[in-house]
């Protein structure tokens, strides 16, 4: 701490001069009273005599200084001209202890009094200074202030505060009043701003120039409120560059008064980067770069809401996924499925307006918010612009394929109170378009409206049954037509209604299809099926029967189905060659290529196929030659056709003698009199099922 003991006194009334500029007291005349110095008025020798004495010299009148002498003025390092009608607070600081107010120097004491303080130097540093002060001329306020630098035990203190400053990490600057006093080399790195600079100039010009005039003498305010600030802002570098920063500003006290401010900032430009990146990839898909489902659920809610105060501003949603996208990755890869995504993404912008959202919800869902439109009919002409890009093929590792989509189309309605609405409606419009045949686009509507609200009934249903497990399994006999005996079951799963009334595995089957339900209940029935075998192999020792469980459309080409039949296989340890997995035509001639893959997975497996309602299309031949099939089933209307006449039973006799030339055997589906019993036999079928011979029975205890 700097010494509180006087070094010098000025004595009002004295007339000797004695100057010791270390230990000695230290006088001025009398006449320096007289001194009119702002004109440089006055004895030629006043001036001179104090221009040589060896400390600082100062008079200040009504709170300014109007004259320094040559020892202040070099020390201060500013020209013979600059020194007047400087405020002396800026001279010296911390002068005045227990305010933080400029005032002047006047007392009711002509007295000299001591004082210690901090003077700016030339060379930026803060050099503290001690001395007297004493009034010369109570008229017009004015005082003579007489002062040298601080003991010599000073030095090392100083000196070592200068390298703890320059060692912090973060930029420092020290500010009293406008004027900054001190910057750390730190400083200099991040703002540009040498100190030479900086000191005596203000911590304004770091400010953006949009909030320059406000917000530095906010954040003063908030300081003297709060007493300390820290925020997150922006400041301006020496080349106008903006520099992301924590900032923080405190009170500078000196003997518990408010000299100034102490900031210090610490640039967080990397982690803002880092921060800003983080929230696009939170909101954003990473493989397309488009909106993912929760911003564009965002902003589909803020369109309603404009719609909602605005009735003119009208948006729609365009939904659509890819018809064959999962044959291309069951045949190429991920790699392939994904350059395909990004390639929609790229085509979805170049097919939108500037206004437009497009989103990838999942997989390979798109969505496309198109707002400010008219009717149904400008959404139609989107929709027609995507499905004409996506049309075209793909080029994907200098390969071509296609994938055309089914598109959904909905005009957002009153009745449209939520963004989830809107997208369930685009998705059931979607639906339809791909039951009719996909690679097109269909409008929803009323008529849609009902169809959605009947299958979200369905679907409730549906959940409902296989959340609390009402399903129940029946099991078709299958027969030897020759002997009769039993040779194995079909396992049927089926709905038994509160009413009583039963629900069919094919109606059941079909209804789950529609709304996505059917993988879960085909891994209950086979699950199931297997368990029956097993059990009907321990207990009756019937290791000869076989099982057949249904596969629809969804359940063959799920990634899942091989992983899932290892595994029943392997917790049932029942003999894989006595289970059928039974597969309807129509499955096949969705994607024949990615059936042949996944069928002989399935072979591989050790389990056979058989393929249902074959004879129903003109596919059957060539997927009797390609894929691996063991067993055909004959369609219930070609049984029907087994007892006509002419060319109809000529092709019958035809896929019978064929199909067992290539090592299967045919079952004949749905036999219901004796002429088709024994027309089927005489054209040589092995094997048959139908009401004829037998229904569906509850876990049949089969015959010995």
């Amino acid at each position: 701490m700097l010494s509180h003991d006087p070094r010098a006194a000025v004595q009002a009334g004295e007339t000797r001069t004695e100057v010791n500029a270390t230990s000695g007291p230290i006088s001025v005349p009398r006449e320096a009273r007289n001194l009119n110095l702002p004109e440089h008025s006055g004895p030629r020798q006043q001036v001179d005599i104090l221009d040589a004495l060896p400390v600082l010299v100062f008079i200040e009148r009504a709170g300014r200084v109007v004259f320094a002498n040559r020892e202040a003025r070099q020390m201060m390092g500013i020209l013979d001209e600059e020194w007047t009608t400087r405020p002396i607070e800026d001279v010296l600081w911390g002068l005045f202890p227990g305010t933080a107010e400029p005032r002047t120097l006047l007392t009711a004491s002509r007295r000299g009094s001591p004082f210690h303080a901090t003077m700016p130097a030339r060379n930026g540093r803060l050099l503290p200074v001690e001395g007297t002060y004493a009034i010369t001329d109570p008229g017009v306020r004015e005082a003579v202030i007489v002062a040298h630098l601080g003991g010599r035990e000073q030095a090392p203190k100083s000196r070592l505060m200068d390298d703890v400053l320059a060692c912090i990490p973060e930029a420092l600057a020290i500010e009293h009043g406008d004027h900054v006093l001190y910057t750390n080399p730190a400083f200099t790195r991040m703002f540009g701003y040498a100190a030479e600079e900086t000191v005596g100039a203000g911590l304004r010009n770091l400010i953006v120039p949009e909030t320059r005039f406000n917000e530095h003498a906010t954040l003063a305010r908030g300081v003297d409120v709060r007493g300390r600030l820290t925020l997150e802002t922006v400041r301006m570098n020496k080349a106008g560059d903006l520099v992301d920063v924590n900032m923080q500003m405190a009170p500078l006290m000196v003997e518990g008064a408010q000299a100034g401010y102490i900031y210090t900032f610490r640039d967080i430009g990397e982690r803002k980067q880092i921060e800003v990146k983080l929230q696009h990839d939170a909101m954003h898909d990473v493989l397309t770069g488009l909106p993912n489902r929760a911003l564009f659920l965002d902003r589909v809610k803020l369109a309603l809401s404009r719609r909602a105060r605005r009735p003119d501003q009208i948006c729609g949603i365009i939904y659509f996924d890819l018809d064959r996208f999962k044959e291309i990755n069951d045949e190429l890869g991920h790699a392939a499925g994904d350059a395909v995504l990004r390639i929609v993404a790229e085509r979805l912008r170049i097919s939108l307006r500037p206004q437009d959202t497009a989103a990838r919800l999942g997989g390979d869902e798109f969505a496309v918010l198109v707002e400010n439109v008219v009717s149904s009919g400008d959404l139609e002409i989107v929709a027609d612009r995507i499905l004409h890009e996506m049309k075209l093929p793909f080029e994907v590792f200098s390969r071509e394929v296609e994938s055309p989509p089914s598109i959904g189309v909905v005009m957002a309605g009153p009745e449209h109170t939520s963004a989830e609405m809107v997208i369930r409606d685009a998705d059931y419009a979607m639906y339809r378009a791909k039951q009719a045949g996909g690679g097109r686009y269909e409008v929803f509507d009323k008529h849609l409206e009902f169809y959605a609200t009947s299958q979200q009934e369905r679907e409730r249903e549906l959940r409902s049954v296989i959340d609390k497990r009402l399903f129940e399994f029946c099991y078709q006999p299958v027969y030897r037509l020759e002997s009769g005996k039993v040779e194995g079951f079909e396992a049927l799963i089926c709905l038994r209604r509160p009413d009583g009334t039963m629900e069919g595995s094919r109606d059941l089957l079909a209804a789950a299809e529609d709304t996505g339900l059917s993988i879960a209940l085909g891994r209950e029935t086979l699950d199931a099926a297997c368990a029956q075998l097993r059990s009907w192999r321990e207990s009756l020792k019937q290791a000869n029967l076989s099982m057949t469980v249904n596969l629809t459309q969804r359940q063959l080409y799920h990634p899942s189905l091989v992983d899932h039949l290892k595994h029943v296989l392997a917790a049932s340890a029942i003999d894989a060659g006595r289970l059928f997995v039974e597969v309807p035509e129509s499955a096949l001639n969705q994607n024949p290529d990615a059936a042949v893959a996944i069928l002989q997975r399935v072979v591989d497996c050790g389990v056979r196929v058989s393929v249902d309602e074959f004879g129903s299309t003109l596919a059957p031949l060539n997927h009797l030659v390609r894929l691996p099939i063991s067993q055909v089933k004959l369609d219930p209307k070609l049984t029907a056709a087994s007892v006509s006449q002419g060319r109809q039973l000529a092709m019958i006799e035809s896929l019978i003698r064929l199909s067992q030339t290539l090592g299967m055997e045919v079952v004949a589906e749905g036999i219901e009199t004796q002429e088709q019993l024994k027309a089927l036999v005489r054209m040589g079928c092995a094997l048959g099922q139908g009401p004829l011979l037998s229904p569906p029975l509850d876990a049949p205890r089969p015959a010995e």
